[in-house]
This record gives structure tokens, sequence and C-alpha cells, in this order.
């Protein structure tokens, strides 16, 4: 319920117009980590589109998602810098510390991991991003620190 009154807010700020499309869901995205088929219906009603529209575009654009990710968004670069520097120890790291694989999210719903083509910081390579702060010149032995990071930040904001 507290979602659906979120989506209509969301919807509302834009003007019935399709070029407001892509957006709109980006603001559901930023604030629900993910596009909720709820979403889609209410903004294809909104806009006078068909839902299928909607949906053609959220699935092209990598940076929209139509499943619920984690809290938080761990990205992996694997651009040749990194690749070559080691981001595939970096997946694994994150696999035995989280259990799950690139594209999926934990059990917890604490993260989501992203295997990614290129941060853009190829002279700190190995880089993972995340919530938007890059960690770099990374090893093996950091990933259990950094996940280990965000579960603390997590407990202290419950507390």
């Amino acid at each position: 319920m507290v979602e659906t009154e979120r989506i209509r807010e969301i919807i509302a700020g834009y003007p019935r117009d399709r070029r407001y499309a892509l957006a709109a869901m980006q603001d559901m995205q930023r604030t629900f980590n993910y596009i909720p088929e709820e979403g889609l219906s209410l903004l294809a009603d909104h806009l006078g589109c068909s839902q299928a529209q909607l949906y053609s575009m959220a699935t092209f654009y990598k940076a929209l998602s139509l499943t619920p990710k984690g809290k938080h968004i761990i990205k992996i670069c694997n651009g040749t810098a990194c690749h070559i520097r080691g981001s595939m120890n970096l997946k694994t790291g994150l696999q035995r510390e989280l259990g799950i694989e690139p594209g999926e999210t934990s059990e917890d719903g604490l993260f989501s991991v992203e295997f990614v083509n290129c941060l853009g910081s190829c002279a700190l390579a190995p880089v993972m991003l995340v919530d938007g702060v890059y960690h770099n010149k990374l090893k093996l032995e950091d990933v259990p620190g950094i996940v280990e990071h965000y579960r603390n930040e997590d407990g202290e904001q419950d507390a």
C-alpha cells in the first residue's frame, strides 16, 4: 500500500507525455531499487501507452530492473584493466561471502551483485562500486571487510 502511494506520487510529478516515461521509471528505480510491476501499469495508464511499450524500454536499459534488488548494489568492474588485475577474484570473494552469483540478490535482501563492463577507473583497477562508493586497488582479502562494513552499517541504522 505504501509502495502504491509512493508510485502514484512519483508519476504525478510528470506531465501526461510519453517523453517522460524514462525519467519516471528512473525515479521508481531510485526509490525502490527496481521498477515494480504496478509501477509500469500505473505509468502506462498515466501516459496513455501500453504496458508493453514501457516494458520494452525498461528491459532495454541496463540501469533499470524489473526484479527487486538488494539494499546495497555491488558492481564489479570487468573492463580490460580490472579483468587483468583480478576482477574475477573479487567475483569469487563475493560468491563466498554472499552465496550469490552476479545478477542475483542475497536471501536477506541486503546485497545484489552485478558484473559491469567498465566503471571508468582503470588506473585504480580492480574496482568495485558499492552504492556509488568506489573501492579500488582491491585484493581478494579485502572483500570480506567491505561486505562486513555494509552489514554493520545496516545494523547501526536499525538500532
